[in-house]
């Protein structure tokens, strides 16, 4: 570290009478800067540094500083106090896009975005954001051109563009590119039997299951012994009230998928809505054998057992259930009813208000547009 040396100090040549006097003087400064801790001399050098650098923060840094904690609240009281004095202050758009984001105010959002965007188009982040508010405020025909454009680059805590893409692209009905965006995402040839059915899972989870059907069936036509295929045209069939024809499409599917406990659980589901008790309580047991974990197989046991009047064993299995998912809401009801079958009216208000409760936060819950459809 170099140090300041004052200017009275003159190491040069001294030729005057008080020469050795003044190079004295010189030296002995020397020996006291050398000498001097560290620290002391870092206070001596810098203290104007320091002094500046302990300024405060700006209203901006400030507001910046509570969304990156999670407080887009606090952020945008600030951030609108700045936008009522100077509106015009660099960066204000894109904090405030990005506090009504964080917010899930994702038509406010926009408008400032689109704002921070004009200003400054390099800016990946509020591209970002931007494409992704357009998405969940359901406005597909102008978050296309960003995803497209952005490609892969999404934050790693969201979906990614792919996914969204071929969303948007189901719901312009661009189905083959749907199929090609996820032929991408998975790496898969555009014609090949995965594509298809890939491309008619997501039409399952947005609810176009009419649609679905063609692209699943083109896969089973492209690789007859496809797995999974027969699978989601048993779901398509139960989500339809029609379990005789999901029941033969889950046994079709363990014709060439015998491991999975998945098909015997909702092979079992369409047993029980058929009435067929026994041969249900056969494949759902299977379930239970392959994952002892498979909580909604053993509520559809206990649904069984009050179906047959053994509300004993009903509470049995139901019980069991929910200390594997205590937020199993079909368990809380079929539980209360078994309870009040059992004269525990105190135990099954109890289940009915807790059932209550769940209902409640899953609406409550479920409208996030930014979470992946299962």
């Amino acid at each position: 570290m170099r140090l300041p040396v004052p200017q009275s100090a003159d190491l040069g040549p001294i030729r005057d009478s008080g020469s050795v006097f003044a190079r004295s003087n010189a030296l002995a400064l020397c020996v006291v800067l050398l000498f001097t801790p560290l620290s002391d001399q870092a206070k001596l050098a810098f203290s104007q540094e320091a002094a500046t650098s302990s300024a405060p923060e700006s209203p901006l840094e400030k507001a910046e500083e509570l969304l990156k904690r999670g407080k887009p609240r606090e952020a945008l009281s600030s951030l609108t106090t700045i936008a009522e004095k100077h509106p015009e202050t660099p960066g204000l758009e894109e904090k405030l896009g990005k506090g009504y984001f964080q917010l899930g105010d994702f038509s406010q959002a926009t408008a400032h975005l689109q704002k921070a965007r004009r200003q400054d188009p390099a800016d990946l982040e509020t591209s970002q954001l931007l494409a992704l508010s357009f998405y969940a405020s359901g406005n597909c025909h102008d978050a296309l051109p960003l995803l497209e454009k952005l490609g892969t680059q999404l934050p790693k805590n969201y979906p990614s563009a792919p996914y969204l893409l071929s969303i948007c692209y189901i719901k312009g009905d661009q189905l083959d590119s749907a199929r090609k965006s996820l032929a991408q995402m998975f790496s898969v040839p555009l014609e090949s039997s995965m594509a298809y059915l890939m491309l008619g899972k997501l039409l399952v989870g947005q609810q176009r299951v009419d649609a679905a059907v063609p692209q699943i069936k083109k896969a089973l036509e492209i690789e007859p012994r496809l797995v999974m295929a027969h699978f989601l045209l048993g779901e398509i069939r139960l989500y339809q009230s029609n379990p005789e024809d999901a029941a033969t499409e889950f046994g079709k599917e363990l014709s060439v998928n015998p491991t999975l406990w998945l098909v015997y659980w909702r092979l079992g589901d369409a047993y029980v809505r058929l009435g067929r008790y026994d041969e249900a309580e056969k494949v759902l047991k299977e379930a239970i054998w392959m994952n002892d974990s498979s909580a909604d197989a053993i509520v559809l046991l206990g649904e069984i057992a009050l179906k047959k009047n053994d509300p004993a064993l009903a509470s049995g299995f139901l019980e069991r259930a929910l200390s594997l998912d205590p937020q199993n809401l079909d368990a809380h009801e079929k539980l209360a009813a078994a309870y009040k079958q059992l004269g525990r009216d105190s135990d099954a208000s109890h289940e009915l208000e807790t059932a209550r409760r769940l209902r409640s936060e899953k609406r409550a819950g479920g409208n996030d547009p930014l979470q992946l459809t299962p």
